[in-house]
């Protein structure tokens, strides 16, 4: 995976949490979210985002440091270096 990729999850995991804990209006009315707000409620869907930007962070952020490798063979699954 590109060094760019990784740069994206990042990126989007920080605007994924900031939406959350910010609780941007325009971030919760969006209608990709409004099924989230919809079914777990505004507070609900701001903990699911804050999580999702979390780990999409830490997992480009893991990506980038080499924390994650693609063995050879796996196809597209990464396993963790030990």
């Amino acid at each position: 995976m590109p060094l760019w990729v990784s740069i994206f999850f990042v990126l989007a995991g920080l605007f994924s949490f900031a939406g959350a804990v910010f609780n941007w209006d325009w971030f919760m009315t969006h209608y990709r979210a409004r099924l989230f707000v919809r079914v777990l409620g505004r507070n609900g869907a701001r903990v699911v985002y804050a999580l999702l930007g979390i780990f999409l962070a830490a997992l480009g952020l893991a990506r980038a440091f080499g924390l994650l490798t693609r063995p050879a063979g796996a196809g597209g699954a990464c396993a963790l270096v030990h």
